[in-house]
């Protein structure tokens, strides 16, 4: 006759299950490495005509912002423009007033993964302002902008320049020393700054003509014209390399009262009135009671 199987009790086994995990202590939490970051393909951008004007009317006694600006892009949203004239509607009793008009009026702006590029073209261009439908503000040949930032190399600004502009129905001769003065007596000032360029370790950026303008046109209901007008401008920015792999973060804190493996849990214990021996304490009890089991099955063999 067989003797009778020695089971241990529901409560008993889950008893023993968790002194044992205790003993061997929890599995160590490793941190997981970040993903590599994205590069970044740069920027660049490109206008032919940029307006900041105040327009002031003689029988409304108020001030008109006149802010026009022809070809204006930026890549990388967008590419290229050649529009040849721009317009406003806000003088001249509501007719459309040519502010510019060009045969060539060029903006383009690209950007890659290693290169951004900003290049404007302005060729054959009268610049009117209102009150004078009849005077050029200023007439250009051709005036050029460049901006180029290229991955690894120093970015690079440039511009192109006429030897000579028409100011207010002067010819002016340009020179690189210094900003350049036109006054017409009657009708107003005009102040020439000529191929302007700027390059940080990063960015470019090149104007090709900035004028400061005063006028006095006493016409088409225009009492005065005050501001900047900027032609042939370009900038850039260096495309950023992918970022180079990193290395695995350091391993993450376990959670609250969770220590690494092999060391004793002191925290879960100490709220449990234990210390750091009860691991041996159980591993102890668990032996005793497998000792106990074998008498009891030994004896029950012999009777």
């Amino acid at each position: 006759m067989n003797s009778p199987s020695f089971r241990m009790p529901a409560r008993r086994l889950a008893t023993v299950a968790t002194a044992t995990a205790l003993a061997a202590g929890p599995v160590a939490l490793t941190g997981v490495s970040p993903a590599h970051a994205t590069g970044d393909h740069g920027r660049a951008s490109a206008v032919v005509l940029r307006t900041g004007l105040d327009v002031s009317l003689l029988n409304k006694s108020v001030n008109v912002p006149l802010a026009v600006s022809l070809n204006d892009v930026q890549a990388p949203r967008s590419a290229e423009k050649t529009t040849l004239t721009a317009t406003l509607d806000a003088v001249d009793d509501g007719r459309p007033f040519t502010v510019l008009r060009a045969e060539v009026a060029e903006a383009r702006a690209t950007s890659s993964a290693t290169k951004a590029e900003g290049t404007t073209t302005l060729a054959h261009a009268r610049l009117h302002v209102p009150g004078l439908p009849l005077l050029s503000l200023i007439e250009v040949d051709q005036v050029t902008a460049k901006a180029t930032c290229e991955a690894g190399k120093k970015p690079v600004a440039t511009t192109g320049l006429p030897g000579s502009v028409t100011v207010l129905g002067k010819r002016v001769t340009l020179t690189a020393g210094g900003p350049t003065d036109v006054r017409v007596p009657g009708v107003g000032d005009v102040r020439l700054d000529l191929s302007s360029t700027r390059t940080t370790a990063r960015t470019a950026a090149a104007t090709a003509l900035e004028l400061k303008v005063s006028v006095n046109p006493l016409k088409l209901n225009v009492a005065e014209v005050d501001g900047t007008v900027t032609l042939a401008e370009a900038t850039c920015e260096t495309p950023r390399p992918e970022a180079a792999a990193q290395p695995p973060a350091e391993p993450s804190a376990p959670p609250a009262g969770v220590e690494p493996q092999g060391e004793p849990a002191e925290a879960d214990l100490a709220d449990t009135g234990g210390s750091p021996t009860t691991p041996y304490v159980v591993g102890a009890a668990i032996a005793l009671l497998a000792a106990g089991g074998g008498a009891v099955a030994l004896a029950r063999r012999r009777g």
